[in-house]
């Protein structure tokens, strides 16, 4: 694998020393994604079966106000610390989080062991909430560090070629576990009575030290690859870097706030929200359908789960095949804005699929695509949106939009999906409902990608700051 992304790099024009950069980046995003894609389905799968799936609109309300005071004290810790031990210490914190766990889901009462679903197992609360945060205090630090040491020049060449590598990671974990929970009788070995517990226990020790690799690579980084060049989008760091000797700049005592505070007097941070919300939204919405879909079809906890993974790791199939041939060529052909116009134009040929059939195999085909197109070219998209902005926007109020504004998004999701679920799927009122929930949304979304578009490009031209007006 690392020959192969060496190549590509290479193709990219990029001398050795980038080359090692961004070949590092690539395999420790390849860790951070290949982890989360089994902590992704084990957070609602075993939530599913120690809570019970009619809690799970609920939990997924409960976790806002939850990720509140975690994003306050993550805008501190990156005022007190550099962007690499930002994401060195939440790589270590959830690697040894996880790492409790594994043990924690082979207890007889609290653990997988006990069948007896109840919204008083506190376990299962505790267990969806921290791994709710998994994506903004890991993929999305991972991301905002990523966008702290790259050009906009080395988003276009490499972010697609880095996103496909992820996916790699991601195959590979969504096969693995796919396997061993469709054939958890290899598991005789261990003589335990439920092979099924011992498998999601060996899934999750996975995810554990997967992340406790990432920051090994990172120092890695730092060691072999001279400093000048993680200086990222150059107007930005000689701003933080005269910023760093000026002491009035440094006064953080509202800095906890600063992000959410740019959310809101932001328009260009707001409209990056906006894809946020679109996105996760409608996600949520076809996540409800699908998971009563495999629920219904699966006759246990492991077979619930195996079939998510199979999801998934189509969905890394896919996304990496996108990435490889067909990212890379639409950026370089169509620049970002129109490569943002294009994402909420192909959701919309997806939801009208889902909309015209309604049927389970339609919702399963929607929702990996929507997870599909949303990994291999509109997440990459909207993070390379964050390379001309400052320090503050790139960490603070992106922590704010991608846990907060992110669970506000699903939570209203959920909010509608729970609404509307006395409704039988194909009914004419359920159509109608979606037809027009669906069509506002996508409207907003395909003027807050243009206008976005628009003002990066125009930035990148000039040489600008976001955010330093």
């Amino acid at each position: 694998m690392a020959s192969i992304l060496g190549g590509m790099f290479n193709v990219a024009g990029l001398d050795k020393h980038e080359r090692l950069k961004f070949l590092l980046l690539t395999v420790a995003f390849a860790f951070v994604i290949g982890s989360y894609t089994i902590a992704k389905e084990l957070k609602d799968s075993i939530f599913v079966s120690i809570v019970g799936k009619e809690w799970l609109p609920t939990a997924k309300l409960l976790v806002i106000f939850l990720l509140i005071p975690a994003a306050l004290i993550y805008s501190r810790l990156v005022d007190l610390f550099r962007r690499y031990q930002v994401l060195a210490f939440y790589s270590l914190l959830y690697g040894l989080i996880l790492a409790i766990f594994t043990f924690l889901l082979g207890h007889s009462t609290i653990g997988l062991y006990n069948m007896q679903t109840s919204p008083y197992r506190l376990f299962g609360w505790f267990f969806y909430f921290v791994l709710e945060g998994y994506s903004p205090f890991v993929v999305s630090v991972f991301w905002a560090y990523l966008n702290s040491v790259s050009s906009p020049d080395e988003a276009k060449n490499c972010y697609p070629i880095m996103v496909a590598g992820s996916k790699v990671g991601g195959i590979i974990t969504a096969l693995f576990a796919w396997y061993l929970l469709e054939h958890c009788s290899i598991l005789s070995w261990c003589g335990s009575v439920n092979h099924d517990v011992v498998a999601h226990q060996i899934l999750m020790g996975l995810v554990s030290v997967m992340l406790l690799c990432v920051p090994i690579i990172i120092l890695a980084l730092l060691k072999y690859v001279p400093g000048h060049y993680l200086h990222g989008y150059e107007a930005v760091y000689q701003m933080e870097k005269k910023q760093q000797k000026d002491d009035a700049n440094q006064n953080a005592a509202s800095s906890a706030f600063s992000g959410i505070k740019l959310l809101f007097e932001s328009p260009y941070i707001l409209g990056i929200f906006g894809l946020v919300f679109f996105y996760e939204t409608l996600n949520v919405v076809l996540n409800f359908q699908r998971i009563g879909i495999l629920k219904a079809a699966s006759t246990s906890m492991a077979g619930f789960t195996a079939s998510m993974f199979l999801q998934r790791f189509w969905m890394h199939f896919w996304g990496m095949l996108i990435s490889f041939f067909g990212v890379k060529w639409l950026l370089q052909r169509f620049e970002v804005r129109r490569c943002l116009f294009m994402v909420p134009f192909i959701m919309s040929v997806l939801l009208i699929c889902f909309l015209g059939a309604q049927s389970p195999s339609i919702i399963l085909f929607a929702f990996m695509g929507f997870g599909t197109i949303n990994y291999s070219l509109s997440s990459p998209l909207r993070e390379a949106l964050y390379i001309p902005a400052t320090k503050n926007m790139k960490f603070k109020a992106k922590a704010w939009i991608d846990s907060f504004g992110t669970k506000f998004a699903k939570g209203f999701g959920s909010l509608f999906a729970s609404v509307t679920n006395f409704l039988p799927l194909g009914s004419s009122a359920l159509s109608s409902i979606y037809v027009g929930f669906f069509s506002m949304l996508m409207v907003l979304w395909f003027v807050t990608a243009w206008l976005l578009g628009k003002k990066y490009e125009k930035s990148i031209a000039r040489n600008e700051i976001i955010g330093n007006e």
